[in-house]
């Protein structure tokens, strides 16, 4: 690797960890401008115009909060837990294609910090690491709300993962390739997956909610049963790991739904751009294009939050174990069936 290439991606991974600190931030003020809409208030208005600053004020409350480890909590795995919940949130962007690739000053670079080639294999990976920050949180609590929210998320991942793969798989068969960057130059232009595979993107979409612990299955967390879930007995920065791996967890996997079956960074009229606009503009308009798609996907977890109940959890189970799975099933035997008739 050269050393230009190196410190592009040094630069690359530094800005990736930036934005999604500052999305995962004021995702936050939008859950309460969203919130404030969708229940005719208002919202946060005093910290800042339009209370634009209300996310740095909740901040600055975290870091000034007193850490507080309770007497009977296991001490060592007390910390483990928030700090292995943020990191997994983190590292699933590594895989994720930001933009096709951009020339500057003769060179040409990626704008993906590295593409391997089961990238899809990878992000299944870390989502599966990503539940032991919580059950290792929960457990080392020693509190029964905490250890019950912990079993809770251990449960729903597991059912969920499973409807979430098979749909993939029939997304996989189609593509032909686990390379997230292959995926998104597939759908070039406006041949998107989601016309293919409509069924498995809905299905994505529901495990997708479940395996970000967001309403309406927030079973995890559920405060009128559990107070607050795994986060229970959690208070300063601990809590706000939780909180903001939550909110990154969200930005990561609506970054991969877009990637996966809306398009990615392309667009319609892409190549049109990339002849007459310049081979460093055209890119950085697909990065945009790539944002305003996430950005309408958190947009979309939030408008589900505060307009769909929550779900009991014997409901959670059954949905995932007895219509998920049996759908994602279905719908590889139908893309089988149609792709052997079509070749």
């Amino acid at each position: 690797m050269e050393t230009t290439d190196l410190i592009f991606r040094i630069v690359l991974i530094v800005v990736i960890f930036a934005i999604s600190l500052v999305v995962a931030m004021y995702s936050t003020y939008a859950e309460r401008k969203v919130a404030a809409f969708f229940q005719d208030r208002i919202g946060p208005n005093r910290a800042g115009p339009w209370g634009i600053l209300q996310p740095l004020a909740d901040g600055g409350k975290m870091f000034l909060k007193e850490e507080i480890i309770p007497t009977n909590a296991t001490g060592f795995l007390f910390i483990v837990g928030p700090s292995l919940a943020i990191l997994t949130a983190c590292i699933g962007s590594a895989v994720i294609p930001w933009g096709s690739a951009i020339a500057i000053g003769g060179h040409t670079f990626d704008l993906q910090v590295t593409d391997i080639n089961v990238g899809v294999l990878y992000i299944f990976g870390v989502v599966s690491l990503g539940v032991y920050g919580i059950m290792i949180g929960g457990w080392a609590s020693n509190n029964k709300y905490s250890l019950l929210g912990a079993i809770r998320a251990a449960s729903q991942n597991i059912s969920y993962e499973i409807s979430m793969g098979l749909s993939i798989i029939a997304l996989l068969m189609l593509t032909g390739t686990l390379s997230l960057k292959e995926i998104a130059e597939q759908q070039h232009g406006f041949a998107w997956n989601v016309w293919r595979q409509p069924l498995g993107f809905i299905l994505f979409l529901v495990c997708a909610f479940a395996e970000t612990n967001r309403s309406p299955f927030d079973l995890p967390e559920c405060e009128t049963e559990l107070v607050g879930g795994y986060h229970t007995e959690y208070s300063s920065m601990k809590l706000g790991f939780y909180l903001f791996a939550e909110y990154i967890n969200m930005f990561i996997s609506s970054a991969v739904m877009a990637t996966l079956y809306w398009g990615g960074y392309n667009y319609p009229g892409m190549d049109w751009v990339a002849a007459h606009v310049g081979p460093t503009i055209g890119p950085l308009i697909g990065v945009v294009v790539l944002f305003g798609k996430i950005f309408f996907s958190i947009f979309f977890f939030m408008w589900v939050r505060w307009t769909i109940p929550r779900f009991r959890y014997d409901q959670l189970m059954d949905l995932g174990w007895k219509i998920l799975i049996p759908l994602a099933i279905a719908n590889i035997v139908l893309t089988g069936v149609i792709s052997t008739l079509l070749k």
